[in-house]
Protein backbone atom coordinates (compact mmCIF):
# COMPACT_ATOMS: atom_id res chain seq x y z
CA UNK A 1 0.00 0.00 0.00
CA UNK A 2 1.56 3.44 -1.01
CA UNK A 3 2.52 5.26 2.55
CA UNK A 4 0.79 8.39 1.77
CA UNK A 5 -2.43 6.78 1.27
CA UNK A 6 -1.81 4.68 4.85
CA UNK A 7 -0.72 7.34 6.21
CA UNK A 8 -4.27 9.01 5.02
CA UNK A 9 -6.25 5.67 5.94
CA UNK A 10 -4.98 5.68 9.92
CA UNK A 11 -5.90 9.95 10.32
CA UNK A 12 -9.44 8.85 9.28
CA UNK A 13 -9.28 6.01 11.63
CA UNK A 14 -8.16 7.75 14.70
CA UNK A 15 -10.42 10.82 13.52
CA UNK A 16 -13.31 8.68 13.56
CA UNK A 17 -12.04 6.89 16.67
CA UNK A 18 -12.31 10.52 18.34
CA UNK A 19 -15.30 11.39 17.34
CA UNK A 20 -17.12 7.92 18.15
CA UNK A 21 -15.45 7.89 21.39
CA UNK A 22 -16.83 11.54 22.18
CA UNK A 23 -20.28 10.56 21.13
CA UNK A 24 -20.33 7.33 22.72
CA UNK A 25 -19.30 8.78 26.35
CA UNK A 26 -21.17 11.59 25.82
CA UNK A 27 -18.46 13.98 26.73
CA UNK A 28 -20.81 16.83 25.12
CA UNK A 29 -22.27 17.10 28.59
CA UNK A 30 -18.86 18.32 29.49
CA UNK A 31 -18.99 21.51 27.26
CA UNK A 32 -22.13 23.43 28.16
CA UNK A 33 -23.02 26.41 29.94
CA UNK A 34 -24.55 24.70 32.57
CA UNK A 35 -21.44 22.53 33.39
CA UNK A 36 -19.11 25.19 33.11
CA UNK A 37 -20.99 27.89 35.44
CA UNK A 38 -21.66 24.90 38.33
CA UNK A 39 -18.18 23.94 37.70
CA UNK A 40 -16.18 27.44 37.61
CA UNK A 41 -15.06 27.51 41.82
CA UNK A 42 -13.42 24.02 41.49
CA UNK A 43 -11.78 24.68 38.37
CA UNK A 44 -10.53 27.94 39.77
CA UNK A 45 -9.12 26.14 42.82
CA UNK A 46 -7.82 23.52 40.47
CA UNK A 47 -5.72 26.29 38.89
CA UNK A 48 -4.73 28.01 42.05
CA UNK A 49 -2.68 24.95 42.47
CA UNK A 50 -1.42 24.18 39.93
CA UNK A 51 -1.63 26.43 37.12
CA UNK A 52 0.74 25.14 34.39
CA UNK A 53 -0.78 21.59 34.69
CA UNK A 54 -4.38 22.97 33.84
CA UNK A 55 -2.90 25.45 31.13
CA UNK A 56 -1.49 22.69 29.20
CA UNK A 57 -4.19 20.61 29.96
CA UNK A 58 -6.81 23.22 28.50
CA UNK A 59 -4.95 23.66 25.95
CA UNK A 60 -4.75 20.69 24.66
CA UNK A 61 -8.14 19.83 25.10
CA UNK A 62 -8.62 23.10 22.59
CA UNK A 63 -6.61 22.22 20.21
CA UNK A 64 -7.90 18.76 19.82
CA UNK A 65 -11.61 19.91 19.97
CA UNK A 66 -10.91 22.72 17.56
CA UNK A 67 -8.89 20.59 15.53
CA UNK A 68 -11.50 17.94 14.85
CA UNK A 69 -14.57 20.18 14.87
CA UNK A 70 -15.86 18.85 17.54
CA UNK A 71 -18.54 21.51 19.31
CA UNK A 72 -17.84 23.38 22.57
CA UNK A 73 -15.06 25.80 21.58
CA UNK A 74 -16.98 28.91 22.19
CA UNK A 75 -18.04 27.15 25.81
CA UNK A 76 -14.19 26.30 26.04
CA UNK A 77 -13.61 30.03 25.45
CA UNK A 78 -15.67 30.95 28.04
CA UNK A 79 -14.09 28.85 30.59
CA UNK A 80 -10.98 30.48 29.66
CA UNK A 81 -12.44 33.94 30.47
CA UNK A 82 -13.92 32.66 33.79
CA UNK A 83 -10.60 30.58 35.04
CA UNK A 84 -8.02 32.36 34.12
CA UNK A 85 -8.66 35.78 33.91
CA UNK A 86 -8.45 38.27 30.75
CA UNK A 87 -5.11 38.75 29.58
CA UNK A 88 -4.02 35.28 30.69
CA UNK A 89 -7.08 33.90 29.02
CA UNK A 90 -7.01 35.95 25.72
CA UNK A 91 -3.32 34.30 25.07
CA UNK A 92 -3.87 30.91 26.20
CA UNK A 93 -7.18 31.11 24.00
CA UNK A 94 -5.56 32.98 21.17
CA UNK A 95 -2.44 30.38 20.52
CA UNK A 96 -4.84 27.16 21.60
CA UNK A 97 -7.73 27.86 18.87
CA UNK A 98 -5.18 29.26 16.35
CA UNK A 99 -3.04 25.83 16.23
CA UNK A 100 -6.49 24.02 16.78
CA UNK A 101 -7.60 25.97 13.91
CA UNK A 102 -4.50 25.40 11.79
CA UNK A 103 -4.22 21.54 12.18
CA UNK A 104 -8.12 21.45 10.91
CA UNK A 105 -6.64 23.22 7.82
CA UNK A 106 -3.53 20.88 7.38
CA UNK A 107 -6.16 17.56 7.76
CA UNK A 108 -8.23 18.84 5.42
CA UNK A 109 -5.49 19.71 2.72
CA UNK A 110 -3.54 16.30 3.59
CA UNK A 111 -6.85 14.11 3.28
CA UNK A 112 -8.99 16.43 0.41
CA UNK A 113 -6.89 18.79 -1.78
CA UNK A 114 -5.74 16.79 -4.35
CA UNK A 115 -8.86 14.66 -4.90
CA UNK A 116 -10.54 18.06 -5.08
CA UNK A 117 -7.98 20.17 -6.87
CA UNK A 118 -8.23 16.57 -9.30
CA UNK A 119 -11.69 16.59 -9.61
CA UNK A 120 -12.38 20.09 -9.73
CA UNK A 121 -9.32 21.35 -10.92
CA UNK A 122 -10.47 23.86 -13.57
CA UNK A 123 -13.09 25.31 -11.74
CA UNK A 124 -11.04 26.28 -8.75
CA UNK A 125 -8.52 27.74 -11.41
CA UNK A 126 -9.82 31.39 -10.21
CA UNK A 127 -10.58 30.55 -6.48
CA UNK A 128 -6.60 29.67 -6.15
CA UNK A 129 -5.96 32.74 -8.21
CA UNK A 130 -7.88 34.74 -5.79
CA UNK A 131 -6.45 32.75 -2.59
CA UNK A 132 -3.01 33.95 -4.06
CA UNK A 133 -3.67 37.47 -4.96
CA UNK A 134 -6.00 38.59 -1.82
CA UNK A 135 -6.43 35.51 -0.05
CA UNK A 136 -4.76 36.93 3.27
CA UNK A 137 -7.22 39.89 3.08
CA UNK A 138 -10.47 37.41 2.32
CA UNK A 139 -9.53 35.02 5.37
CA UNK A 140 -8.85 38.40 7.46
CA UNK A 141 -12.29 39.11 6.91
CA UNK A 142 -13.65 36.02 7.33
CA UNK A 143 -12.11 35.43 10.68
CA UNK A 144 -13.36 38.92 11.65
CA UNK A 145 -16.86 38.78 10.82
CA UNK A 146 -18.90 35.86 12.88
CA UNK A 147 -21.35 35.02 10.72
CA UNK A 148 -19.12 31.93 8.83
CA UNK A 149 -18.68 29.31 11.27
CA UNK A 150 -15.07 28.81 11.76
CA UNK A 151 -14.46 25.07 11.53
CA UNK A 152 -15.90 25.71 7.85
CA UNK A 153 -13.65 28.18 7.09
CA UNK A 154 -10.80 26.05 8.25
CA UNK A 155 -12.06 22.76 6.24
CA UNK A 156 -12.25 24.98 3.35
CA UNK A 157 -9.20 26.90 3.44
CA UNK A 158 -7.06 23.35 3.73
CA UNK A 159 -8.62 23.20 -0.01
CA UNK A 160 -6.60 25.97 -1.20
CA UNK A 161 -3.11 26.33 -1.57
CA UNK A 162 -2.62 29.00 0.54
CA UNK A 163 0.65 28.79 2.71
CA UNK A 164 -0.33 27.08 6.66
CA UNK A 165 2.04 29.92 8.27
CA UNK A 166 0.26 32.29 6.38
CA UNK A 167 -3.33 30.34 7.38
CA UNK A 168 -2.02 30.59 10.83
CA UNK A 169 -0.47 34.20 11.68
CA UNK A 170 -3.75 35.60 9.68
CA UNK A 171 -5.97 33.33 11.49
CA UNK A 172 -4.37 34.81 14.98
CA UNK A 173 -5.01 38.37 14.43
CA UNK A 174 -8.50 38.14 12.62
CA UNK A 175 -9.70 35.99 15.70
CA UNK A 176 -8.65 37.99 18.33
CA UNK A 177 -11.29 40.37 18.52
CA UNK A 178 -13.79 38.03 19.00
CA UNK A 179 -11.62 36.06 21.57
CA UNK A 180 -11.54 39.05 23.18
CA UNK A 181 -15.05 39.29 24.06
CA UNK A 182 -15.71 35.62 24.86
CA UNK A 183 -12.87 35.60 27.31
CA UNK A 184 -14.03 39.04 29.20
CA UNK A 185 -17.40 37.60 28.85
CA UNK A 186 -16.40 34.82 30.58
CA UNK A 187 -15.14 36.73 33.40
CA UNK A 188 -18.96 37.35 34.03
CA UNK A 189 -20.06 33.76 33.67
CA UNK A 190 -22.20 33.64 36.35
CA UNK A 191 -24.27 36.79 34.64
CA UNK A 192 -24.70 34.67 31.01
CA UNK A 193 -27.51 32.69 30.28
CA UNK A 194 -26.85 31.65 26.71
CA UNK A 195 -24.21 32.05 24.47
CA UNK A 196 -26.93 34.61 22.19
CA UNK A 197 -26.62 36.82 24.83
CA UNK A 198 -22.34 37.65 24.34
CA UNK A 199 -22.80 39.15 20.74
CA UNK A 200 -25.27 41.97 20.91
CA UNK A 201 -26.82 43.59 17.20
CA UNK A 202 -24.07 46.38 17.55
CA UNK A 203 -21.35 44.04 18.64
CA UNK A 204 -22.25 42.03 14.94
CA UNK A 205 -22.46 45.44 13.11
CA UNK A 206 -18.97 46.55 14.34
CA UNK A 207 -17.31 43.23 13.56
CA UNK A 208 -18.99 43.30 9.57
CA UNK A 209 -16.75 46.60 9.22
CA UNK A 210 -14.14 46.02 10.72
CA UNK A 211 -14.21 42.85 8.21
CA UNK A 212 -14.70 44.98 5.38
CA UNK A 213 -12.45 47.56 6.36
CA UNK A 214 -8.94 45.34 5.08
CA UNK A 215 -10.47 44.50 1.65
CA UNK A 216 -12.24 48.14 1.09
CA UNK A 217 -8.12 49.58 2.02
CA UNK A 218 -6.98 47.10 0.05
CA UNK A 219 -9.15 47.78 -2.98
CA UNK A 220 -8.39 51.75 -2.94
CA UNK A 221 -4.98 51.44 -2.67
CA UNK A 222 -5.27 49.73 -6.13
CA UNK A 223 -7.08 52.70 -7.88
CA UNK A 224 -4.73 55.02 -6.28
CA UNK A 225 -2.06 53.14 -7.46
CA UNK A 226 -3.53 52.57 -11.36
CA UNK A 227 -4.67 55.67 -11.38
CA UNK A 228 -0.90 57.31 -10.88
CA UNK A 229 0.96 54.55 -12.89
Amino acid sequence: MDKKLAQKIAIVIAIIGVIAAFKFFNLGQYFTLSYIKASQESFANLYAENRITVIAAYMGIYILVTALSLPGAAILTLAGGAIFGFWVGLIVVSFASTIGASLACFVSRFLLREWVQGKFGEKLVAVNKGIEDEGSFYLFTLRLVPVFPFFVINLVMGLTKMPIFTFYWISQLGMLPGTAVYVNAGKELAKIDSLSGILSPGLIISFVILGIFPITVKKILSYYKAKRS
